[in-house]
């Protein structure tokens, strides 16, 4: 499967082949970006932290008035069936719901038939005996395209609409950077185009408050909780780039990086270190002890 063309995908009640999978021109979350979705990480055949994503998944729902109706049983099975007919156990996992198919017209109709895709591709194993998915260390430069404010699109729903993401994305377009650090209208930091921010300083932790513009990231929460059983003590606030650029360690977080290292700070060198490497061990312990 290394090239993808044998992939099988989940569409609307069946799975069929990558290639053959296919959603209306009309659907609202082609037209209008109007659909939920979830990235998710498949660890020996199952799905790390489902209830806490399922849980994510209804709020950004409930968030766009989209009542599918699907219990997240339902969903959860038509995941581990997608798996299962890749013959993946660890896997790259999407899963999303648009509102469907309706009239052409900004306001959506309030029943709802819905879309539902799957989308799996491999992943390396996790956990102590597994690889990072990433090549190296990120490097990230502070970017002009300011997080939209949760007043005019709320961060913690996560939608199809990530023009906010790919346009900091397309800033790093001739540099050396790979991640992008958004900040909010103040200036302050608040996450990365597709990933959640840590420093680490003297005084332990420092991450955004979720009171701002930022997504309350799973593997953010997972980070958060280790680091209560470690006695790691963990800010959350307000704080600018150069907090970053002048941390002892910085790293960033999300379901397929896990704990991935920062090199780098707008060209001011950072590095990993023993606090992001403890934490990046801890989160791979966990994974092998519950799926491996």
């Amino acid at each position: 499967m290394s090239d993808g063309s044998d992939r099988v995908f989940h569409a609307d009640g069946e799975l069929v082949p990558a290639d053959e999978a296919t959603v209306s021109v009309e659907d609202r979350g082609f037209q209008y970006g109007d659909a939920a979705f979830e990235t998710l990480r498949a660890y020996g055949g199952e799905v790390f932290g489902w209830d806490a994503h399922a849980d994510r998944l209804d709020e950004t729902c409930d968030l766009l008035a989209i009542d599918h109706g699907l219990p997240r049983e339902d969903l959860h099975d038509r995941i581990l069936a997608t798996l299962d007919a890749n013959g993946l156990d660890d896997a790259y996992v999407r899963l999303s719901i648009s509102r469907g198919v309706q009239p052409g017209k900004l306001d959506p109709d309030p029943e709802v038939d819905p879309t539902v895709v799957v989308v799996v591709k491999p992943l390396p194993r996790g956990g102590l005996a597994g690889e990072p998915v990433w090549d190296g260390p990120a490097t990230l430069r502070t970017v002009a395209t300011q997080r939209i404010p949760d007043a005019a699109v709320p961060a913690r729903a996560k939608t199809h609409n990530y023009l906010n993401g790919i346009l900091a994305r397309l800033e790093l377009r001739g540099t050396d950077a790979d991640e992008a650090l958004m900040l909010d209208s103040a200036g302050h930091v608040a996450e990365g185009a597709t990933s959640n921010v840590f420093a680490v300083d003297a005084d332990g932790l420092l991450t955004p408050a979720l009171s701002g513009p930022v997504l309350p990231g799973i593997t953010r929460a997972t980070v958060l909780d280790i680091a209560a059983e470690e006695d790691i003590p963990v800010r959350e606030g307000t704080f600018g780039p150069e907090t970053l650029r002048s941390a002892e360690e910085v790293f960033c977080t999300n379901s397929t990086w896990e704990v991935r290292p920062v090199e780098s700070v707008d060209g001011a060198t950072v590095g990993g270190g023993p606090v992001t490497e403890l934490l990046a061990q801890r989160y791979r312990e966990r994974v092998e002890d519950a799926y491996y």
